[in-house]
C-alpha cells in the first residue's frame, strides 16, 4: 500500500525517528503505525516512542547572523508547551544551536536522517583502503570511521563550537532535564554568500 505524508508525519512525532527510517519501518509494516513502532524498537532506533502522547508542537525560532551578514541560520527548536516555549533557557539553547551551526555546518540533524545511499557510499570509500583486512577488523574500523563522519555532518554528533567536551545532543538532554519536558530540533537552514570552506571564521 502507499504510505502517505500524514502517516510519515505521525509516526516521526510518535519516534523521533528521521524520515528514511520511518519510511522503512511503515513499508515493513504495510502502513500499520503500531506495527512500524515496534519495528524500529526492534531495531534500537524508536527513541520517543514511549512518550507518545506528548508531542513537541510547539517552539521557537532563533537566528544568527555572522560578521557583516556572510553566513545566516534559522533554526525551529519545538517544545511540549509554549511556556516552555518561552523559558530563557530554552531560547538561550536556540540561539546556541544556531550559532553552532553557522560555525560547523552540519547536513543533516540526526544520524536516521542520513539517506541509506550516501552512507554506503562512505563506508565503500572505506572498504577500498580496507582490502586485505580481515572482514572483522575491517567492520570495527569502518564503525570507527562513520563515528567521525557522523561527528563532522550530523548536528546532534557534533561537538558543540563553545564547548567540545559536549556534543549538541548532550546540551539538549541537559535542556530536557532542567525545562523538564521533549525537546527536538525541528528543522534549520543555513546560508553563506562566500564558498563554503574548511572554517567559516567564527570567533565563539
Amino acid at each position: 500500500m502507499a504510505i502517505t505524508l500524514e502517516q510519515i508525519k505521525e509516526l516521526r512525532k510518535r519516534t523521533g525517528v528521521g524520515i528514511n527510517a520511518v519510511k522503512e519501518a511503515l513499508e515493513a509494516s504495510k502502513g500499520d503505525t503500531e506495527q512500524a513502532i515496534h519495528y524500529l524498537r526492534k531495531k534500537g532506533i524508536a527513541k520517543g516512542a514511549k512518550r507518545a502522547g506528548r508531542d513537541a508542537e510547539n517552539g521557537f525560532i532563533a537566528n544568527y547572523i555572522h560578521g557583516e551578514g556572510s553566513i545566516g541560520v534559522l533554526i525551529e527548536l519545538n517544545s511540549e508547551t509554549d511556556f516552555a516555549a518561552r523559558n530563557e533557557r530554552f531560547r538561550e539553547l536556540a540561539h546556541d544551536i544556531a550559532l553552532h551551526i553557522a560555525a560547523s555546518d552540519p547536513q543533516y540533524i540526526s544520524k536516521e536522517d542520513i539517506p541509506e545511499n550516501v552512507l554506503e557510499k562512505e563506508k565503500d570509500i572505506y572498504r577500498k583502503d580496507l582490502e586485505g583486512k580481515p572482514e572483522a577488523v575491517q567492520e570495527k574500523i569502518i564503525e570507527g570511521k562513520l563515528q567521525k563522519y557522523y561527528e563532522e555532518v550530523v548536528l546532534l554528533e557534533q561537538p558543540f563550537v563553545k564547548d567540545d567536551k559536549k556534543k549538541i545532543k548532550d546540551l539538549m538532554n541537559d535542556a530536557l532535564a532542567a525545562i523538564g519536558e521533549k525537546i527536538e530540533i525541528g528543522r534549520f537552514v543555513r546560508f553563506e554568500i562566500a564558498e563554503p570552506s574548511s572554517s567559516c571564521g567564527l570567533v565563539v
